[in-house]
């Protein structure tokens, strides 16, 4: 039996994690106030009714959360403090390694720019790490120190009302197709991150696509990828989760993708639309294929997919147990911890109840979340780090005397 406490002890990754859907609802509180934002009620318990459920009908209704969110974080006071309470809420559940993700346009206006967006996410982001590191220091602890990155996200649609940025870009091309408006803000928004990376010691480490997927093409933003592919940025990009095994297809063809958020719909012959493809069977087998033997690996979160599908009535159902036995390289992950009222011992627990893992399962996801990660710095520090969490989770066998897995290549 693999217990909780077991899990909430292990160290562990989250990989796709939104900055503005992870907030707690108290801060959130706090800063609406003080920036006069109006939000539908002032106590935790009414935001939990009215925005923050136990459950959503629909995607629309699971993302009007984020208007709120959003509505505070447009300033670098927020914007840190967000960053700093989720990197502890991370932290004090055993999470040592996260890559924090977030749409940067989405918080740039007339007095905050582009790179003092970045700054300020890392400025909390760096400061957490620092303390706890220090502590870690000062006890002469042999747990593995906290580690992080910066992923930053074009959109794949977006209206003047996203933004004061994507008001400006919108009212500045008029005339410009609408899709390739889309494409042009994405280019701009990768050129500026390569340059900030470059210039500074910011940990930005990914490049990302999110937003509404269906209807709104993976190619539309070839470019941008290509650029920042060219400059040897890592890729992931948030497909078939809305839309099918097609648009896992153009994410890695088309986008040079790395990892691939959410993968929900991979396996979904329901979901292919190109009548061209006859053989719908054969079309995902060879995908699934192509990504495992490629060791592609699918961001999943369990939660997210069932409050966006209700379809989906029982985490069983999840794809995740035919992704297991296909072999494919898969690291569990929160999505949004405010949205989806989840942590990362929670979703874990979650695939260890339903899928049956066992304690080798469970290792295997892990230090794969840390193997496939785009850890900021060398990569032979990279494999120090992780040699360094693989002893340590070992440790943790020991002290819940839980059998020592074997770690699994694949």
């Amino acid at each position: 039996m693999i217990s909780e406490a077991f899990i909430k002890d292990l160290p562990k990754t989250d990989l796709h994690i939104h900055l503005d859907g992870s907030l707690r609802i108290p801060s959130l509180i706090e800063m609406a106030r003080e920036r006069k934002v109006e939000l539908p009620s002032y106590d935790e318990e009414g935001l939990r009714e009215l925005v923050f459920k136990d459950g959503y009908n629909d995607l629309n209704e699971y993302l009007h959360g984020f208007k709120y969110t959003c509505g505070i974080l447009h300033d670098p006071e927020s914007l840190e403090r967000c960053a700093y309470e989720l990197a502890w809420d991370n932290i004090q559940e055993g999470v040592r390694y996260m890559e924090v993700r977030f749409a940067p346009m989405l918080h740039v206006n007339a007095n905050l720019t582009l790179e003092e967006v970045l700054v300020a996410v890392d400025k909390g982001m760096r400061r957490a790490k620092r303390e706890f590191n220090d502590k870690l220091l000062h006890n002469n602890s042999s747990e593995p120190p906290f580690e992080y990155g910066l992923i930053t996200c074009a959109m794949r649609f977006f209206t003047g009302g996203f933004s004061p940025y994507y008001q400006k870009i919108s009212e500045a091309h008029q005339y410009m197709p609408q899709r390739a408006l889309y494409g042009l803000a994405s280019l701009e928004l990768a050129r500026a991150v390569v340059s900030i990376r470059d210039k500074t010691d910011l940990p930005i480490v990914g490049f990302d696509l999110a937003g509404a997927e269906y209807g709104y093409p993976a190619e539309d933003h070839e470019e941008a990828f290509d650029f920042v592919h060219k400059h040897f940025m890592k890729k992931t990009v948030h497909a078939g989760e809305a839309y099918g095994p097609e648009s896992i297809f153009q994410a890695i063809t088309k986008l040079h993708a790395d990892r691939i958020g959410h993968g929900y719909h991979l396996l979904n012959e329901e979901y292919i639309k190109d009548p061209s493809i006859e053989d719908r069977a054969a079309y995902i087998r060879s995908l699934c294929q192509y990504i495992a033997e490629s060791r592609l690996t699918i961001e999943v979160c369990l939660s997210s997919n069932m409050d966006t599908d209700p379809n989906l009535t029982s985490v069983a159902d999840h794809p995740f147990r035919q992704m297991k036995e296909l072999k494919l390289s898969t690291t569990i992950c929160t999505d949004n911890r405010l949205i989806s009222h989840t942590t990362v011992t929670r979703e874990l627990k979650l695939a260890v109840d339903h899928f049956g893992l066992s304690n080798r399962d469970l290792k295997s996801i892990i230090i794969y979340g840390f193997k496939r990660s785009f850890f900021p710095r060398d990569y032979r520090q990279k494999r120090i780090y992780v040699r360094r969490i693989i002893d340590y989770y070992k440790e943790i066998e020991k002290k819940h005397e839980v059998d020592v897995a074997p770690v699994n290549d694949y």
